[in-house]
């Protein structure tokens, strides 16, 4: 473990030192060593950061053959019996003490690759986190029935994949051509690729299957890893129409314990080559790696929900890093970061000439440009102006068109009819919504209805809704074109894919069907209400939505038209000008100016005010790191926190859980916070310093926990 203390794990005084308990009594029998490298270093399951090393144990000789590296074990540790993985044999221990004996061997399969285990150590080191805190993610639960289908002896890898014929999508960008000679040549090239693809023949799906075609031409594997179930299904498909279903394994969480951990195993003997799927893909142990791949890097599906928080794209950065693998970042827009890559010179960008634009993308109209507000003064008003009505009907003579609208309900945001105040729950101050026409109005937060609701301002009793959601449009748009079918893709029903005939789509951002021929037409509506959210990322994530949703619209050459609603002429100009480069590139100059990320990192330390103090005296920061606060965690701030925490619970992940713990700490009353700014020269230092301090204060027992999340999507 790099740049960690060593440990021993079996002596009564260490026990006490590390935990504060009384001297155990341990059994002092000393059995027969193995003969070579007698003593196995085990990275133990366990939480607490001070217990963040390796613990060594002596090998007994009767499990010399098994006890290899990789394979699960228990030990004897604190007085009862631990799980965690043995991480290497070596000749000599780094104490004098006394070794425990390992315990037992759980299983023979080698589980935990020296490879997986170097890529858990640094991102549990650049994420301020502990190494089991990664390896749960990245190795998953033992399924022993299972296991018995793959003999540890019997791993001879698979039979050379034979790849089927490109789909030629690489073939519209200058540069794919030549991206995808270097994979077959058996190189590693780095590119970020700006997707035309959204449906057909050369959708972005067609587009990962020729780049792990071509890592699979040289004789390597493959990881693709996407945000959702939807995209899941779509780039699986791809891939096995492409290499044969004997080569792809697919990863989530979503399939079960049972196919996760078979398809682990798989990937591990080297049966399957490809590995496929949601977060936890990112660690697969995909032999004589090559490719790595990820799509819609912008997708905050991506973030791990549970501490370290890391996001799939630094994960990918880091294993292609230390193995030696090609990357492609891919997707239909650019982020900040993603941008930067390809400014610093690490990635290099694969996008269209403005001739294939042209060629590829449908006709953007501004329903609020000087020209359509000319010929519709009311347009700024208007939720769906006459430019978006005059393309709807204008589409449905020739197929599906598609509403993207912000929110998924009936009303999901409420306000008073006489003063236009947020209509606010009486019992905890959340937000009201209305689930139809004649429901009750209910809180979103505490889910209590509220019957006899007041205006706290003026005392009125009505409300009006301030944003109509995806129910109530398609509602609305069912009466205005009679007889034309209106299907809803939203919250818990979301569609995947509507035929090419007449139809009208409303969707949610993230949840629009694909239609086989394009859209004949889509409405982007509710740009202001994406581009108003509170959130320093609010203008590129809204751009990301509109460019997802716009790319599954025709060409423009086959009718294909885009209206966009918005003020924002700046946001709205780069979906007009089809600049997803432009906009990146535009943006992170603007972070660079203020010192915010991706142009610098940065922490988010939380905890009370004395925590947070006593916390940074032990840190050196000084020239290497802005400092802003302790200041006062925004009370809306902690609310969500605490429904964030209750759905952690909800999903079973447990009282224990380092997310559910780092939440209900948030949602504290009187929490503050301390916001770390520092330059990507200073950041390995900085996340040294915080995770030796956090170690020792553990270990100690000492002051408040303080909770530290790097590289938030958002500065909170």
């Amino acid at each position: 473990m790099t740049e960690t203390k060593r440990d021993s794990g079996g002596t009564d005084g260490q026990l006490s030192l590390l935990h504060g308990f009384g001297a155990a009594k341990l059994p002092r029998t000393d059995p027969e060593r193995a003969s070579a490298l007698p003593v196995a270093r085990v990275v133990l399951d366990a939480q607490l950061p001070h217990l963040d090393r390796f613990f060594d144990y002596a090998v007994p000789a009767a499990m010399d053959a098994e006890a290899q590296p990789g394979v699960r074990v228990k030990v004897r540790f604190a007085g009862r019996e631990q799980a965690g993985f043995l991480a290497e044999r070596v000749d000599e221990a780094s104490t004098t003490a006394t070794l425990l004996p390992l315990g037992k061997v759980v299983s023979p399969h080698r589980v935990l690759t020296p490879e997986v285990l170097a890529l858990a150590t640094a991102v549990a080191a650049r994420s301020v986190g502990t190494v089991s805190d990664v390896l749960r993610s990245a190795v998953p639960p033992r399924m022993a029935r299972v296991e018995a289908e793959f003999p540890p002896e019997a791993a001879d890898g698979a039979a050379p994949v034979a790849a089927g014929p490109s789909s030629g999508s690489f073939r519209r960008y200058p540069s794919g051509s030549a991206f995808l000679q270097h994979l077959t040549a058996g190189e590693s090239p780095r590119a970020v690729l700006t997707s035309l693809g959204g449906f057909g023949a050369r959708a972005w799906t067609e587009e990962i299957a020729d780049a792990v075609a071509a890592a699979a031409a040289s004789g390597r594997g493959s990881v693709v890893v996407v945000p959702d179930q939807r995209d899941l299904a779509r780039v699986e498909a791809a891939l096995t129409a492409r290499l044969g279903a004997a080569a792809v394994a697919r990863l989530t969480g979503e399939d079960g314990a049972t196919p996760r951990y078979r398809n682990f195993l798989r990937l591990l003997t080297g049966t399957a080559t490809v590995a496929v799927g949601t977060r936890s893909a990112a660690y697969a142990p995909v032999r004589d790696l090559g490719l790595l791949c990820l799509w819609d890097d912008g997708d905050d599906q991506h973030i791990e929900q549970r501490a370290p928080y890391q996001h799939v794209r630094d994960v990918l950065l880091l294993r292609a890093e230390q193995e030696g693998a090609a990357v492609l970042l891919s997707s239909f827009a650019r982020t900040t970061e993603s941008q930067r890559l390809v400014d610093t010179g690490w990635a290099r960008a694969i996008q269209a000439d403005r001739a294939e634009v042209r060629r590829s993308t449908p006709r953007v109209v501004h329903a609020a440009d000087a020209y359509q507000m000319e010929r519709d003064p009311l347009a700024a008003q208007a939720r769906i102006p006459h430019a978006a009505w005059a393309a709807a009907q204008a589409g449905l003579r020739h197929g599906p068109v598609l509403l993207q609208v912000a929110r998924t309900g009936f009303s999901p945001a409420l306000a008073c009819d006489r003063c236009r105040h947020p209509a606010r729950c009486s019992a905890c101050a959340g937000p009201l919504a209305q689930a139809g026409r004649d429901a009750p109005l209910v809180c979103r937060w505490c889910g209590r209805p509220d019957n006899s609701w007041s205006c706290a301002e003026c005392g009125g009793t009505r409300v009006r809704a301030t944003v109509a959601g995806a129910t109530r449009t398609a509602e609305e748009l069912g009466r205005a074109f009679p007889g034309v079918p209106v299907v809803s893709s939203a919250g818990e029903h979301i569609v995947d894919t509507v035929r090419d005939v007449p139809a009208v789509v409303v969707a949610t951002p993230g949840a629009e069907p694909v239609a086989p021929g394009g859209y004949a037409a889509v409405i982007l509506l509710d740009g202001n209400a994406l581009l108003s959210r509170e959130s320093l990322r609010a203008g590129e994530d809204a751009l990301r939505r509109w460019f997802s949703a716009a790319i599954l619209a025709r060409p423009s050459t086959a009718g294909g038209t885009v209206v966009i609603t918005g003020d924002d002429d700046v946001a709205v100009g780069h979906l007009v000008r089809w600049d997803p480069a432009g906009a990146a590139a535009r943006e992170l100059v603007e972070r660079q100016e203020l010192g915010l990320p991706p142009a610098v990192r940065y922490a988010v330390l939380t905890g009370t005010r004395e925590a947070l103090t006593h916390f940074l005296d032990g840190v050196e920061t000084e020239g290497a790191a802005r400092v802003v606060g302790p200041a006062p965690i925004p009370p809306d701030v902690r609310r969500e926190a605490m429904l964030a925490a209750r759905a952690a619970a909800a999903a079973g992940r447990g009282a224990d859980s380092p997310g559910r713990a780092a939440t209900e700490a948030l949602a504290g009353q009187g929490s503050h916070r301390v916001l770390l700014f520092f330059p990507y020269r200073a950041a390995a230092g900085i996340t040294r310093q915080l995770r030796a301090r956090r170690a020792a204060l553990s270990a100690k027992r000492t002051g408040e926990p303080v909770h530290i999340r790097l590289d938030a999507l958002d500065v909170l």
